[in-house]
This record gives C-alpha cells, sequence and structure tokens, in this order.
C-alpha cells in the first residue's frame, strides 16, 4: 500500500463514500505499522462534486485528457505570439473539447452512482478552462486527484513587451511612412489582443466565482440531503422495532385471552362434579338428620 495508490482509488469513488473508505485505509495503514502513511491517508481531503466529476474523466478518458493538455499547450503558446489565426482555430477547438469533455463527465458521474446538474457541469467547465490557461493547473487536474475548483488561474500568458512577433522572411526596406503605419497598426493591434484577454479573464474569474458559488450550495444541499437520509433511515429503523413489539404485544395478549378462555371453562368443568357431589350429600344427610331429632324428642 502507497499513497498514490490509495489517493488515486479515493479520488474516483462517490463523495458519500469517500470519508469511511479514507478512514479504512488509513486504520489499515496503522494496523501495519506505517503511521506516518496513515496520516498522510487521513490528511486527503473529500473532493467536491465537480472535482470528482473531474478526476473521473482523467482516469476514464485518457486520451481525451492529453488532448486537453496539448490544446492548452498551443492556445498559450498562440497567446504569447499573438498569432491570431492560430488563436482562432484553437478557441474553436477549445469550445467544442470543453463541451464534449464536460457532457463526458456529467455521464461519468451518471454511471458511477451519481447523477449530477448542470450547475456541476457548468463547474467541471470552468475547471476545463482552467486547465487551459494555466500550466500548475493542468498538472494538478492531471493527477486525478483534485479536490476542488480552482480559486484563481491566471490568464493566458500575453505576448512580452514589444509584441515578440513570429519569424518570417525580411521584408523589402520600405518608406519610414510605410512603416510607422505599420508599427502603428501592430500595437492597435496588440492592444485589441492584451484587451480581449482582459476580458476573456474578467469573465473567467466572474464563472469561476459563480460556479463555485453554486457549487458551495450544493455541498450544502447535499450534507443536508444526506443528513435527513440518515434521520430517515435511523426513523425507518425505529419504526421497524416498534413493529416489532407491537406484533410481539398482540401476539402476547392474543395467548393471554385463549388462556383466560381456557381457565374460564375448565372452571366451569371442576363446578359440576362438585355441585353433583354437594348434591348427593344432602340426599344421603337428610334421613339421618331426621331420625336423630326424633330420638332426641322421645328422651325428653
Amino acid at each position: 500500500m502507497d499513497l498514490e495508490t490509495v489517493a488515486g482509488e479515493l479520488y474516483v469513488l462517490k463523495p458519500e463514500d469517500f470519508t469511511a473508505a479514507r478512514d479504512a485505509c488509513a486504520s489499515e495503514a496503522r494496523k501495519a505499522g506505517d503511521r506516518t502513511l496513515a496520516g498522510e491517508i487521513s490528511k486527503l481531503r473529500r473532493p467536491s462534486l465537480s472535482a470528482w466529476a473531474s478526476n473521473l474523466l482523467v482516469r476514464e478518458q485518457p486520451e481525451e485528457t492529453d488532448a486537453l493538455l496539448r490544446l492548452g499547450e498551443g492556445l498559450r503558446q498562440a497567446h504569447r505570439d499573438l498569432d491570431g489565426a492560430q488563436l482562432r482555430e484553437l478557441s474553436r477547438q477549445q469550445h467544442a473539447l470543453i463541451n464534449a469533455l464536460s457532457r463526458q463527465a456529467r455521464q461519468l458521474a451518471s454511471q458511477a452512482g451519481h447523477p449530477v446538474g448542470e450547475g456541476v457541469q457548468r463547474e467541471v467547465e470552468t475547471i476545463l478552462h482552467a486547465v487551459l490557461a494555466d500550466p500548475d493547473a493542468a498538472r494538478e487536474w492531471a493527477g486525478g486527484r483534485l479536490v476542488k475548483a480552482f480559486d484563481q488561474v491566471a490568464g493566458f500568458p500575453a505576448a512580452a513587451d514589444g509584441a515578440r512577433q513570429r519569424p518570417r522572411e525580411a521584408a523589402p526596406a520600405r518608406p519610414a511612412r510605410d512603416r510607422s503605419r505599420a508599427e502603428e497598426e501592430q500595437r492597435r493591434r496588440l492592444e485589441e489582443a492584451r484587451q480581449q484577454a482582459e476580458d476573456a479573464e474578467r469573465d473567467l474569474a466572474a464563472r469561476q466565482e459563480e460556479a463555485a458559488a453554486a457549487d458551495r450550495q450544493a455541498q450544502d444541499t447535499q450534507a443536508r440531503t444526506d443528513e435527513l437520509e440518515q434521520r430517515l433511515a435511523e426513523l425507518a429503523d425505529e419504526i421497524k422495532r416498534l413493529e416489532s413489539e407491537l406484533h410481539q404485544a398482540e401476539s402476547a395478549a392474543r395467548k393471554a385471552r385463549e388462556q383466560a378462555r381456557d381457565a374460564d371453562r375448565q372452571l366451569r368443568e371442576a363446578r359440576r362434579p362438585a355441585e353433583t357431589a354437594a348434591a348427593q350429600v344432602e340426599r344421603v344427610s337428610g334421613p339421618e338428620r331426621g331420625s336423630t331429632q326424633d330420638k332426641k324428642r322421645k328422651v325428653r
């Protein structure tokens, strides 16, 4: 048992199963005498729904994962080079790939036994956008052990000061006026590109914040749901116990009533011989009592 193997298995479990499985692994490591590993396992945090779905995507769709990582490298390089044509083509691929991957993540979550809603799917999209823009986020996501959506991710890298251009063949010398116009046009394009990048970063940050808020609300709601489900299970067990006790009490009451009826019948049956015997005694003792009384009268 090692941390990487344990974490890889834990972070694709359903979030509601994570804590119990983590504690069981930590206990197993502790029993094996590896307290250091047990402590590291115990520190692993339960993933949010969007992070869990993203981890499923990394594990179950390795080819699509690699495609997204390569696309991110290409986009970051195109932003540095201010390559408009390349940016347009890669941006088109970006939207198509992110839409496809977010849908796959939602489908994988459903197949794993925990369907998620559109809010979680949007949060997954935010994670994938961050993966494209930030190499650190890409490395963390590719590890398949994401705990939550990225709080704040830097945007795509801008070109160096002076607008580093792509290598190209030397052009023939132009008049100073033409060069001035070309330089002005280049500065204008650079400023537009930077403005677009800033707008995109602000939009991404806003969507990340909205998605994070939605995820927090979803987690709170899920926690409340889990609590109510636990309470419902406890009440169901209590109802079963009371029903069992009621059944036993009703059965005991029926037996007691039957025993009372049997005792009453036996009492009535026992009275008949006693009454008959008493009557016989009365009949036999009647004449003897009369002769005794006559003898007493003669003596007097």
